[in-house]
């Protein structure tokens, strides 16, 4: 279930809002303010934020973009702020969408749903260059062609891509992908990452795995 929170100081709408929501399956929280909004995400994750502007202790613009550099999750701006530069703003500041009021609750709704599969997706999927992760089915393509890894291949390519051109060290791969760290496991990451170099190159992949200081980094050439 999609965990929304609701960022309107206008009770109706909120009260609107909260039941169409609720009864399409969604857990809904609530928040009145700037305020309040950051004290339901200190304690609650959330799936989305649905945010109005005009809040009555900050202006959602700037509350956004605060946001956005903390949390990865999707804004949806809900605000009778209806202007092409007021749109401008909101989609800059890192609003995902932008739905002027008064507003159609189907549009609404078909929004909302839009966004969180979007963000589903993305948390999917992990690419760098022509390589692509599939986190639900341990997948992993080059140029859209199946590179077949095993688990812990998939685990350590993982690793390397979601900190691509950044140094993983050996600690951190072994720590993350066997759980532990002793000389045989050494011996198997190095040859596990042999195996990688030679999947990779072997799609022309123009993706390397760089030996760098008891650690790897994945670049693209």
């Amino acid at each position: 279930m999609s965990t929304i929170l609701l960022v309107e100081d206008n009770p109706h709408i909120m009260k609107i809002n909260t039941r169409l929501l609720t009864l399409r399956g969604y857990e809904v929280l609530r928040a009145a303010s700037a305020a309040e909004a950051r004290d339901q995400l200190r304690w609650h994750p959330v799936d989305l934020i649905v945010l109005d502007v005009l809040l009555p202790d900050e202006n959602g613009v700037e509350l956004c973009r605060e946001l956005k550099r903390q949390y990865p999750v999707p804004i949806l701006f809900l605000t009778a702020l209806s202007d092409n530069q007021n749109v401008v703003e909101g989609l800059r500041a890192g609003g995902d969408d932008y739905l002027a009021k008064p507003y159609d609750l189907e549009v609404f709704l078909a929004r909302v749903e839009a966004r969180l599969r979007a963000s589903t997706e993305d948390r999917r999927y992990v690419v760098y260059g022509c390589l692509k992760l599939d986190t639900v089915s341990l997948a992993g393509y080059v140029n859209d062609r199946n590179i077949l890894l095993t688990q812990k291949e998939f685990g350590v390519l993982r690793l390397l891509a979601q900190n691509a051109e950044r140094r993983v060290s050996q600690d951190e791969i072994m720590r993350e992908v066997w759980g532990t760290r002793s000389e045989k496991e050494n011996r198997a990451l190095w040859t596990l990452v042999s195996r990688l170099r030679k999947k990779l190159d072997g799609e022309e992949s123009r993706l390397e795995i760089v030996s760098l200081r008891s650690g790897y980094l994945l670049e693209q050439l």
